[in-house]
């Protein structure tokens, strides 16, 4: 899977907001060339939640394990909830972890290398044995994401 591919599926579900900062847009230069992906029906972008999903090309502060300064890397992390992160992870988010998972493995669900704690998993360079699974976790981050907005919308009696 490419970024690209990434981005066209997310692009197919319903109420989500894309942005893919770039110059001029006034928004950080570190950001530039990565993707965020928002439950926004409204075509808003929400200030009281963070995204479902990003796609990142680069290395970020005290997030370079991943070693996304590799030709062709990108990371695709997903907020795909607590149920998720044990079925791919086998512990839960705040548990501690035995045994070393190598954050630059291509192909690979892991636990986010900076964001895990707070349940959310990623992917380096999505191949043929994740692609299926990066669907599924990214449908399962956009479904929370929507129930969340309509839990925070809804009209009280």
């Amino acid at each position: 899977m490419t970024s690209e591919e990434i981005i066209g599926f997310v692009n197919t579900l319903d109420g989500v907001l894309t942005l893919r900062p770039a110059p001029g847009d006034g928004t950080p230069e570190i950001s530039w060339g990565d993707t965020f992906f928002y439950y926004a029906p409204d075509g808003v972008t929400p200030t009281a939640s963070q995204p479902f999903a990003t796609v990142v090309t680069k290395d970020y502060p005290d997030d370079e394990s991943s070693r996304l300064d590799r030709p062709g890397a990108f990371r695709v992390n997903i907020a795909a909830g607590k149920d998720a992160f044990i079925r791919w992870t086998g512990h839960a988010p705040r548990e501690p972890v035995s045994g070393e998972v190598d954050p630059s493995a291509a192909d690979t669900v892991i636990a986010h290398p900076v964001y895990g704690s707070l349940g959310w998993l990623a992917v380096v360079n999505p191949g043929e044995r994740t692609q299926a699974a990066t669907r599924e976790l990214l449908r399962t981050a956009h479904h929370l994401a929507r129930s969340r907005h309509e839990r925070r919308t809804e009209p009280t009696a």
